[in-house]
């Protein structure tokens, strides 16, 4: 049998070591590249988080007609909690993903886990607020919201929004009460990561916390918020049908002097005081539109609208919870890649709230005209125009004689007449009072 001989030997171990160092290059190459791209990402998300939000603040800063309304101090409350994750906790966790170590210390790590949990709870807690004010907007009589939603109640909701997330956040994690019982687990996964908290920043909970902290900062706002948006979709399907049964019994334009059920202009300070009812001489007359478009676009609307509010909130942070709650049961055993895309996840949430709760409004998107515009006259006119007179229009149905306001923000410009009665229906003045619905 014949035998490489020394040369070929030589050749080959040669060629071995570029081939490995090629490899080494390339995988080299390849995680620079990762690493570059993962911070360019999360870069975007930080900084759309921070614009989103502050152009939030800043709008209801120089707006004194979003001063008035109070559930503009829910989505400002809002705002500030999640442009506090974007600027206390995302840039933390994207260093540490990026690098892969965590270079500030075992106290830093535990204030920074802290105002992780503090925060995106409160985001959450407001939404569940938020979702609540619409319930009571919609769903209940306008006494009953103004006997709800007084000053102080709105005050100490928000102030709920702020302490509760407190009391699963500093006060268990700065004691250690999240650790009991797995401590020997954390001692092997520091091992595992680097040795000591200085290389990672290592969070891990038991079981009472993990389901305590679930329920608290997720499983019970989910309930309340999909509670109070279904009530909404419901009542604002009935007065859909309420309509539909006057165009049905043979409803047509009225024109002439005739006394007309109008609301109060939007400058009041509750958002709802612009339904209050009284009698007016005006002439309302529109053409119908065919039932079954009419109802099928406004329930189209309103489905879409809750769709995106709660599918949003449940895609960004269902996957967190869950895992969360599961973890612990099956012994630790979740990827931290997984970990680390639900939370980011999460955090996206924080970005995505100024679109949904703002943006979609029509009183805010005026204000941001005029901040991103400097000012400009056009888009001041257009805001003050909305403000600055009284609709000859209404949110009500009669039958019988008696008008019911229909706080409904599905319904489109358009009036209808029943034994002499006027009704219609105004988007735009609802959207304004309730945000994106």
């Amino acid at each position: 049998m014949a035998t490489a001989s020394p040369r070929h030997l030589l050749d080959d171990i040669i060629n071995t070591g570029q081939q490995q160092q090629d490899q080494q290059a390339q995988q080299e190459f390849l995680h620079s590249l990762e690493t570059i791209v993962l911070t360019i990402f999360l870069s975007i998300i930080i900084i759309m988080t921070v614009f989103g939000n502050l152009l939030v603040m800043v709008a209801l800063c120089k707006d004194r007609h979003l001063r008035k309304k109070k559930t503009n101090y829910f989505i400002v409350s809002l705002a500030f909690a999640d442009l506090l994750v974007a600027l206390v906790v995302m840039p933390f966790a994207a260093i540490e993903l990026t690098t892969g170590k965590w270079r500030y210390g075992e106290i830093f790590c535990l204030v920074r886990t802290s105002l992780d949990v503090l925060l995106t709870t409160a985001s959450i807690l407001h939404l569940c607020c938020i979702a609540l004010d619409r319930y009571y907007a919609i769903c209940c009589q306008p006494l009953v919201y103004r006997h709800k939603m007084t000053p102080v109640r709105v005050a100490a909701m928000l102030s709920g929004c702020w302490l509760i997330p407190t009391f699963i956040s500093f006060l268990p994690i700065m004691q250690s009460w999240n650790v009991i019982g797995i401590e020997d687990i954390i001692k092997e996964r520091r091992e595992l990561t680097g040795g000591s908290n200085d290389t990672s920043c290592v969070f891990m909970v038991n079981r009472p916390y993990a389901l305590i902290c679930s329920a608290v900062a997720f499983y019970v706002p989910l309930a309340l918020m999909v509670l109070a948006y279904q009530r909404i979709y419901v009542t604002a399907m009935t007065h859909v049908r309420q309509i539909e049964t006057l165009q049905r019994a043979g409803s047509a334009p009225v024109t002439g002097t005739e006394p007309v059920i109008t609301m109060r202009s939007s400058t009041s300070s509750d958002p709802l005081e612009h339904y209050r009812l009284r009698t007016t001489t005006a002439s309302c007359s529109s053409e119908q539109a065919p039932i079954a478009n009419s109802r099928m676009r406004i329930e189209t609307k309103a489905a879409k609208t809750l769709a995106i509010i709660m599918g949003c909130f449940c895609l960004c942070w269902a996957p967190f919870f869950i895992t969360n709650v599961v973890d612990p049961f099956i012994h630790y055993s979740v990827p931290w890649q997984l970990w680390t895309a639900w939370l980011w996840l999460g955090y996206i949430n924080s970005g995505l709230n100024p679109f949904l709760y703002a943006f979609l409004n029509r009183a805010f998107r005026r204000a941001f005209l005029v901040i991103l515009c400097c000012g400009d006259e056009r888009y001041a006119r257009q805001g003050s125009c909305s403000y600055g007179h009284t609709h000859r229009a209404c949110s009500a149905v009669s039958a019988n004689g008696t008008s019911m306001a229909l706080r409904l923000s599905f319904l489109p410009n358009r009036s209808y007449s029943d034994n002499g009665q006027t009704i219609l229906a105004n988007e735009h003045e609802s959207q304004d009072s309730l945000g994106p619905l």
